[in-house]
């Protein structure tokens, strides 16, 4: 069953991307289109809903800072997340990352937590909490791949996971004292207000496929990027976005814009942690295993690294790999001589022990730079770290729910 629901969702995914070809993609592409359709009217209801304060939204009484995007995916919003939140945790902001935990699994009995003054919190107000910026309390299963990259890798950031971002947020303030909540994937989430929302636009897909779902990879037009109160390029190669830029103002005049690369810094051994640098690669035959959205970026990137990336194996995003699937894998890596096994970051949380490890397994660390904008990142990073400062400005053209 497992293997047939991938199996549809990856065909699914080939579709919308355009990679399905005949007649049944054809047919259901057509589909698609008319149900994106109805899926537009949603969106502008539900923002006019909220416009017109005919739904409240709740408020934390601590700032809320919102990352996300108009697009399903592959923006890079994870490390991006990761700077932000390393960033103000060590300019002395006590940090909380709320995120949904997409595609993990409910807790069999609900975790048990005391409040700061020592009584046990009601289970009914807990969240998941993935960590207290102390210790990291739920593997991938329960926490979901992101929250748990961002909890290992964030020492003195907190990671809590619900559906109910109020709820997380909520228990966030009293419990675990945040300051400042660091909304995952938030431009849609409109039931918890946030005061900022940086907004992601990839550079080699800013509109993804360019159309709304079903059909396509957008969540909202491309005009409702007049929501953000600040844009990252990310995925920039150093070359001008000028033409880009010109794009974005169309939409949004007035929200600083800055320029960001996702780029690999290292390998790291998926067992050892043993690290390795990217010349490690040159001239290797790679084995590549992913689960992610656009597994041809994870690819190219390690051919532009030298690697000769002669087996590719395809999994639908987010997908939690079994043993048998993956002891599979590594026969036919052996079989064909393979000499590393690269997956990436995000996959490596859910990756289970093979029976051998003939191969060595590694992953590829991304993390991001800022090559334009720095004076911008620094104000944005000012006003966060003080609030409430005088002169704080005011991002003019900024509409929360344009519709």
């Amino acid at each position: 069953m497992k293997e047939n629901l991938a199996e549809l969702e990856r065909w699914g995914a080939d579709v919308i991307f355009g990679r399905a070809k005949g007649f049944r993609a054809g047919m259901t592409r057509l589909a698609m289109s008319a149900l994106s359709v109805l899926f537009l009217q949603i969106v502008r209801a539900r923002l006019l809903v909220f416009r017109k304060r005919w739904k409240q939204q709740s408020h934390l009484g601590t700032q809320v800072i919102s990352i996300g995007n108009i697009t399903v995916g592959g923006t890079g919003k994870t490390p991006v997340t990761e700077m932000l939140a390393r960033t103000l945790r060590d300019r002395g902001r006590n940090v909380a990352i709320l995120s949904r935990g997409y595609k993990s699994r409910r807790l069999k009995q609900p975790q048990k937590w005391k409040s700061r003054d020592g009584n046990p919190v009601d289970p009914d107000h807990m969240p998941k909490v993935v960590s207290d910026g102390k210790a990291v309390h739920l593997d991938s299963k329960f926490a979901g791949d992101e929250p748990f990259m961002l909890a290992q890798n964030l020492s003195g950031v907190s990671v809590v996971v619900d559906k109910d971002r109020i709820k997380g947020g909520r228990f966030a303030v009293r419990h675990l004292a945040a300051d400042t909540l660091v909304l995952d994937d938030g431009l849609q989430y409109l039931r918890l207000a946030h005061g900022t929302d940086i907004v992601l636009v990839d550079r080699t897909a800013p509109y993804g496929t360019g159309h709304l779902l079903p059909r396509g990879t957008l969540r909202e037009p491309p005009a409702h990027l007049r929501r953000a109160s600040y844009i990252l390029i990310t995925k920039c190669d150093g070359s001008p976005n000028d033409a880009l830029i010109e794009q974005l103002r169309r939409h949004n005049p007035y929200a600083p814009i800055i320029e960001c690369a996702h780029g690999p810094r290292y390998l790291e051994e998926l067992f050892t942690g043993e690290r390795k640098p990217l010349s490690y690669l040159q001239d290797k035959w790679v084995a590549a295993i992913s689960g992610i959205a656009v597994p041809e970026s994870f690819e190219k990137s390690l051919e532009n690294l030298g690697a000769r990336v002669e087996i590719r194996r395809h999994f639908p995003d987010h997908y939690r790999f079994n043993s048998r699937e993956i002891n599979s894998f590594m026969e036919r890596c052996i079989e064909r001589d393979m000499q590393l096994v690269v997956t990436t970051e995000k996959d490596a949380v859910r990756f289970p022990r093979p029976k051998e490890i003939t191969v060595p397994i590694w992953f590829l660390r991304i993390e991001v730079d800022i090559l334009k904008g720095h004076a911008e990142w620094e104000k944005m990073i000012d006003r966060f770290c003080h609030p409430h400062a005088p002169g704080d400005p005011i991002l003019r053209f900024r509409d929360a729910f344009v519709v």
